[in-house]
């Protein structure tokens, strides 16, 4: 598999993240345990490997989290984001004070962890559905707080990442459709409303409803629930005059199924609220 092209992962998108969740660690008296054990100055370098397989995403936040709690602390990336690593390769190398370290522990880890797994089921459905031009695509199924950093995990695993938020793109579901009083009012309300570099997306659940947005206009229809012959006859209605995308009940069992009836993309909320993060450790050495 190609290695993703990926855009700088800037620490401004996750900076105060790290900091509320190391305050939420430190609490109001610090690391009683580390302070007491560990002598102020004491210098060490410190491991962080990975258990098991696993497609690597999130090491620029891991690193910044031993940084906020250490400004002088070096940090060594012996597997890049978006490569692959096998159960017990080193993935960091962190060379500073020893106290801030054991500190910083369970913060990176837990976020290096989270996102590699994301990049790891995102990675697995990328390669299920490798025969077919579909792209496997993410939701807003995210952890509140991490969308930014979910995210980029699923392009890390190869994957493409549907809208951010509300703002950047519409999508008229069924319960838009039904307060609009029907596709038409929708889409037209919305063209009325939005400027001309928004995309407009339609979800529908029947082909009389797709049918109704190809007469109207958008320029993606969202096929919701539906099985493998109606995608087919969804597609075949299409005929490439918008983008068509899969989206509700889609599993590893059935991916290469959907990705064969034509679909353009396929919208998988698992690769971010049911990923399962990756065994990671880390092991300091004086």
């Amino acid at each position: 598999m190609t290695r993703p092209i990926l855009p700088e992962l800037h620490q401004l998108l996750f900076e105060d993240l790290l900091r509320h969740a190391l305050l939420e660690d430190l609490g109001r008296a610090g690391d009683v345990t580390s302070d007491a054990v560990v002598e102020h100055d004491l210098k060490a370098k410190a491991r962080i490997i990975a258990r098991e397989p696993c497609r690597i995403s999130g090491g620029p936040v891991a690193a910044m989290a031993f940084r906020l709690l250490d400004p002088r602390a070096e940090v060594k990336h012996l597997v890049a984001d978006c490569d692959d690593a096998g159960a017990g390769d080193v993935l960091l190398e962190v060379r500073g004070r020893a106290r801030s370290m054991l500190s910083a522990e369970r913060t990176a880890i837990n976020l290096l962890a989270r996102l590699c797994g994301i990049a790891t089921l995102t990675r697995t459905f990328v390669r299920e559905v490798s025969d077919w031009p579909a792209r496997i695509i993410c939701t807003r199924k995210t952890t509140p707080g991490l969308r930014a950093l979910e995210k980029y995990a699923v392009r890390c695993g190869g994957g493409s990442n549907h809208r951010f938020g509300l703002d950047d793109s519409v999508i008229i579901k069924d319960n838009h459709i039904a307060l609009a009083g029907g596709v038409q009012p929708a889409v037209e309300r919305v063209r009325s409303a939005i400027g001309h570099t928004v995309k407009v997306e339609l979800e529908v659940d029947t082909l009389e409803q797709l049918e109704e947005g190809l007469l109207v206009g958008v320029d993606v229809v969202m096929l919701d629930n539906m099985t493998a012959e109606q995608l087919r006859n969804a597609v075949e209605m299409v005929a490439g005059r918008t983008v068509v995308e899969a989206s509700g009940g889609i599993t590893l069992a059935n991916a290469a199924e959907v990705a064969a009836t034509g679909v353009d993309l396929m919208a998988v909320g698992a690769l971010t609220h049911s990923a399962q993060s990756v065994d990671l450790s880390m092991e300091v050495i004086t």
